[in-house]
């Protein structure tokens, strides 16, 4: 049985690489998400269904129609992406899980199609995450592959 995993994020899905912010962290310079990328992340996190933070492990496939309000933003999936994936605490052997994720990580992604649409009233994220399994099935029944 195939999982299937799909849900939908209500705000417009802000660039993680545009406007990113220069700031000081121990006196040294920093570029960090910019206040409406970070704003998004946090919004979007909320949203994700307890259902949907199955922590799917193995390669998986992500399918995004982004709508956006204008044909002004960029196309990027990337902050989306990161909030799909679990969150934890503490380094090496002393991390805690925080929160489940739809996925582990978001190196697991290993196909995307992302879709650029425009829904002035309505800009949202709409996402299909699946397992991907091996493409080929035993030639006789009975046979593994």
């Amino acid at each position: 049985m195939t999982t299937r995993i799909a849900f939908t994020i209500i705000g417009e899905a802000a660039s993680k690489a545009n406007s990113r912010k220069i700031v000081t962290i121990r006196h040294r310079p920093a570029s960090i998400k910019s206040d409406k990328a970070r704003k998004f992340e946090r919004d979007a996190l909320r949203q994700i269904p307890p259902a949907a933070r199955q922590m799917l492990e193995g390669p998986v496939r992500v399918t995004l129609h982004l709508f956006y309000a204008s044909e002004r933003p960029d196309l990027d999936e990337s902050v989306l992406l990161d909030v799909m994936q679990a969150r934890y605490s503490g380094k090496g052997d002393k991390r805690l899980l925080v929160q489940r994720g739809v996925y582990v990580n978001d190196r697991q992604v290993r196909e995307k199609h992302v879709f650029h649409s425009i829904d002035r009233a309505n800009p949202r994220a709409e996402i299909v995450v699946e397992p991907l399994h091996a493409q080929q099935t035993g030639l006789f029944p009975g046979e593994a592959a």
